[in-house]
């Protein structure tokens, strides 16, 4: 609509400016943003020193030491800094989850065992927090992708991102660090994979003793075999010697027949 109007005799057009068009909402991500720890900002913090990044978030002690006993630090951080792209996902439970363990848990653990429980919490892939929806599960991580004793699946629904591994369903509860190459979420559990519950395979019985069983039957076939052939010789002997000895004595009888007619 336009309004005509007079001004010092000349005529003055006004236009109503147009309404502007809606602006499209903006998409919302599957997965919200999860909150962050004071230490995710990218601007302060070496993404090629993990433990850096874990001792500033605290709360991160025995992660911290197992990182550094087991020396799966230097895997991780050498990956990280020679990976061309891809980066990595490190899923990060703080020492309250450790807690929750059963007593002694931790201990019981074999060297391989921990590094196995360390590299069943890393991704050999860089995920953001919107795009866990994402991943095929069983989520492939650095201990492996065996589905049956390494399986991890991951399911982003709503607000929530949460993970199971058979044995342990848990939460991420925050991020502790991101930027492009490197993401440390914080998981309210221990992930423990089913491959420490799960039996082992028996061992095949060794060579040694099947071969150590094997002569003892035999011995006993020959054991019998040599009775037999022994005593087939010596019923043997006994009827030669009854014949040396009757053929001693016919010669014995005759020779005294012979003298006595002399």
């Amino acid at each position: 609509m336009e309004e005509v109007g007079f001004y010092g005799g000349y005529e003055r057009m006004t236009a109503k400016p147009s309404p502007a068009p809606p602006v499209a909402a903006p998409m919302k991500p599957l997965v919200p943003t999860l909150p962050q720890t004071p230490s995710s900002d990218a601007s302060d913090s070496s993404n090629d020193d993990i433990i850096k990044i874990l001792r500033k978030a605290k709360s991160f002690s025995v992660l911290i030491r197992l990182l550094k006993t087991t020396q799966i630090i230097n895997q991780i951080n050498s990956q990280l800094i020679t990976t061309k792209s891809g980066g990595l996902t490190i899923l990060a439970p703080d020492d309250g989850a450790f807690s929750q363990l059963k007593a002694g848990f931790l201990n019981s653990l074999d060297d391989n065992q921990k590094i196995e429980l360390l590299q069943f919490h890393v991704f050999p892939i860089y995920v953001s927090s919107s795009n866990f929806d994402s991943l095929t599960n069983p989520v492939r991580t650095l201990a492996g992708a065996n589905p049956e004793r390494l399986q991890l699946n991951v399911t982003a629904y709503g607000n929530s991102v949460n993970i199971s591994t058979g044995v342990v369903n848990a939460t991420i509860t925050g991020i502790v660090y991101s930027d492009k190459q490197l993401a440390i979420y914080h998981v309210d559990k221990v992930l423990l994979p089913l491959d420490f519950f799960q039996p082992k395979a028996a061992p095949a019985q060794a060579p040694s003793l099947a071969k150590a069983l094997a002569p003892k039957a035999d011995k006993g076939e020959s054991s019998s075999e040599e009775d037999e052939d022994q005593t087939t010789k010596h019923n043997s002997g006994g009827i030669s010697l009854t014949a040396v000895q009757g053929t001693t004595l016919v010669s014995l009888a005759v020779a005294l027949l012979a003298a006595a007619t002399i």
